[in-house]
């Protein structure tokens, strides 16, 4: 049922939250136990989760499906990590950086619609209907969904806001529409692309031509502040940070109960 991809969509952005100074590695909270880790090396590999892929195209196939969005891997790198650093110019040329921001689009939204396609698969699995009809409807709810979405997204304008001044956090699935999860609604969406940069996307009015990304400075996050809040509230697998503090800070909302903690404890040590 579902495509295992030797790479999570998320690697590269991953990337920006490694932690270079002494021992390499990346800093996580696992929500299914409430544990704060420590995964060495760069390749995140507690990102490892099965990834149910779904063409977003107007048009698609099987063959679309099960192959996942084409992302300039290289490109991608060098707009991401331009972005951390606060470097427009290294970014690449208008029109790479324009690829890049819908690559970065196609990833987070294979991320955003995992907890859909597990939840209908499941419900689905109900039903008397072989693998390939649940694959079909499977699919077909997601279409339903974000297909809409994604041609929208393809004509909004994208500014980067880089050099936050508060570190952000990146969960499994770290899109966030802020005109359906804020309260009041605001007219955007977002993407962390690292710790101090952010992607934020608004509707452009334009029918078919994309407009050149933006770069501005990020003295504050303004209207966005609520951010990391509304990662954490969505966050069901694991969620990254650039200092224990921060993962401290919300753990308190994945521990679980005392009584269950000492329960596991006392199974995993075989004593009564």
């Amino acid at each position: 049922m579902a495509d295992t991809e030797a790479l999570h969509p998320l690697r590269p952005f991953l990337r920006n939250w490694v932690w270079e100074h002494g021992q390499v590695g990346t800093r996580y909270l696992d929500c299914a136990s409430g544990e704060l880790r420590f995964d060495d090396g760069r390749k995140a590999r507690f990102a490892d989760g099965e990834v149910f892929h779904v063409s977003l195209a107007a048009e698609a196939d099987e063959a679309t499906h099960g192959a996942g969005p084409v992302i300039r891997d290289g490109a991608l790198a060098r707009f991401l990590h331009a972005a951390q650093g606060g470097r427009p110019d290294d970014a690449g040329s208008p029109a790479d950086m324009q690829r890049a921001v819908q690559d970065c689009l196609d990833l987070a939204l294979v991320c955003a619609y995992q907890p859909q396609a597990r939840a209908a698969q499941a419900r689905f699995a109900q039903e008397a209907l072989f693998d390939h009809e649940i694959r079909a409807e499977v699919i077909a709810e997601i279409r339903r969904s974000y297909v809409a979405l994604r041609e929208q997204l393809a004509l909004y304008d994208f500014t980067v806001f880089y050099g936050l001044p508060t570190p952000l956090l990146i969960t499994e699935t770290p899109f966030i529409d802020w005109r359906v999860r804020a309260k009041p609604a605001q007219p955007f969406v977002s993407l962390p692309l690292g710790p101090y940069c952010l992607l934020v996307g608004t509707p452009s009015g334009k029918k078919s031509k994309v407009g050149p990304v933006l770069w501005k400075t990020g003295v504050t996050l303004g209207p966005l502040k609520d951010h990391n809040r509304l990662l954490v509230e969505s966050a069901s697998a694991w969620i990254v940070a650039t200092t224990d503090e921060q993962l401290t800070a919300v753990q308190g909302r994945f521990a679980p109960p005392v009584a269950d903690a000492a329960a596991a404890k006392t199974a995993a040590s075989g004593r009564p």
